[in-house]
């Protein structure tokens, strides 16, 4: 066994067909042209005899059990041990949809077997099968592409915009590999907000992220990809005002974007390659909410009204509401707490830390700072993706990501799930960093 840090990448095109059923704010959106084609992209890593691997795909998120689905087909493809990798997606609306939607619109079956799931599959293997000695270097640069966007109204109303007075993290972060002869691997870049420029338009595109993918590629000569970190409240900060727009807007944002992660992967001054790799599969226990009595859920779905003539967040409200009054009656002891498995990934001073949320940025940055590690970086819709999870402060606010965090789960978390999920992923990375 070596303990020499081995690197490979793996990609593969998933850019459904004209005519696909689009991911996005409308719930029934055709794909009429391809603005940009949508990938696949597989780092494995190997460490002393162990290997691992952290990919993330151009589509908006993959919910279990299909992401469970996707990672066993990426392990029985590569020989990666399941828990030993990590899928996150780039989260933009102007992908495939991977599960059934509002409108009655379902994945094309033959797109999931045949494009995704095959294509998976194949950057694993790939990726794999090009490992080989690598350095390490990476580089951060403080980046405006990304605004909170949650914005209040003069009535206290929080509407998806732009808050310049909102959290967001702006750190773009670039991870970058070459062979010890200065060859190029491959680059990450890191950043927090929606791929939602271009969110109800009918192109097929990675949004603002893929031009910065494809410029520092063309730079660095190293297959390149985009993860998305804190997205959950944050969204791009368009030339409109506003979280999303068209095609052409995401374009002016990608360039600005490119230039951010070209400098920053300039900015790289070393570049070791004495780097272990480790992983780790921790659990967070997360506190559930004390649940109405059937009398109290009773009255709420009654207010909602005719259920023929409610549509769009009523309608799924009232079926929501009546999950949850089944769940009570059918269940002879309801929880009091969830569990959450995690598999972390660190390589040298870099953790990657998979979040089954759409997270808001306020979380990610309380867990960086507690982290032992100097770049941590956490991966919205990482591993699953179940929905929202506002900070404590934004709960009180209501909007749509609160809303969804209260109402999509049959039993939701407790208000103080935040404090918990902090904890439980620092420990994670505390016990990852003494391996």
């Amino acid at each position: 066994m070596s303990s020499t840090l081995l690197v490979g990448v793996g990609r593969t095109d998933i850019t459904p067909p004209i005519g696909a059923w689009l991911m996005g704010y409308t719930p029934a959106r055709r794909a009429e042209s391809i603005g940009d084609h949508l990938n696949f992209t597989a780092y494995a890593f190997e460490s002393d005899g162990v290997r691992s691997i952290v990919a993330t795909a151009d589509v908006c998120l993959m919910r279990d059990p299909l992401a469970s689905e996707v990672r066993q087909a990426m392990a029985k493809a590569s020989g990666v041990p399941f828990e030993n990798i990590i899928l996150s997606t780039t989260h933009t609306h102007s992908g495939p949809i991977l599960h059934d939607s509002i409108g009655g619109v379902t994945p094309d079956p033959d797109y999931m077997e045949n494009t995704l799931f095959a294509g998976a599959a194949k950057a694993c293997v790939d990726a794999v099968a090009t490992l080989r000695p690598a350095l390490m270097g990476i580089g951060e640069i403080h980046s405006d592409v990304g605004i909170n966007r949650r914005q209040m109204l003069q009535d206290g109303t929080i509407i998806l915009g732009q808050d310049p007075h909102g959290t967001y993290d702006p750190i773009m972060t670039v991870v970058s590999f070459r062979e010890p002869d200065g060859k190029p691997i491959g680059n990450i870049i890191h950043y927090g907000a929606h791929n939602t420029g271009s969110g109800k338009n009918p192109e097929i595109t990675r949004d603002w992220c893929g031009v910065a993918i494809d410029r520092l590629e063309a730079e660095s000569g190293g297959i390149t990809s985009f993860f998305n970190g804190c997205e959950g409240d944050c969204g791009p900060r368009l030339a409109n005002g506003k979280t999303t727009g068209n095609y052409q807007l995401a374009l002016e944002l990608g360039g600005r974007a490119a230039i951010d992660a070209v400098n920053a992967w300039r900015s790289i001054k070393e570049w070791r390659a004495d780097l272990p790799m480790k992983v780790i599969t921790g659990t967070i226990e997360m506190p559930l909410k004390k649940l109405p009595a059937p009398e109290t859920l009773e009255k709420e779905i009654e207010a909602l009204g005719d259920p023929s003539q409610l549509q769009g967040l009523n309608l799924t409200s009232y079926n929501r509401l009546n999950e949850r009054l089944e769940y009570i009656r059918t269940t002879e002891e309801i929880p009091t707490t969830e569990t959450i498995q995690t598999t972390a990934i660190s390589v040298g001073p870099l953790a990657f830390f998979p979040i089954p949320f759409e997270i808001f940025s306020r979380i990610t940055l309380r867990i960086r700072e507690f982290s032992p590690y100097p770049y941590t970086l956490s991966l919205s819709n990482g591993n699953g993706s179940l929905f929202y999870f506002p900070s404590m402060d934004q709960l009180c606010r209501g909007g749509y990501e609160v809303w969804l965090f209260t109402s999509f789960k049959i039993h939701p978390f407790a208000d103080t799930a935040e404090q918990y999920y902090v904890d439980g992923a620092v420990k994670i990375l505390r016990d990852l960093n003494d391996k």
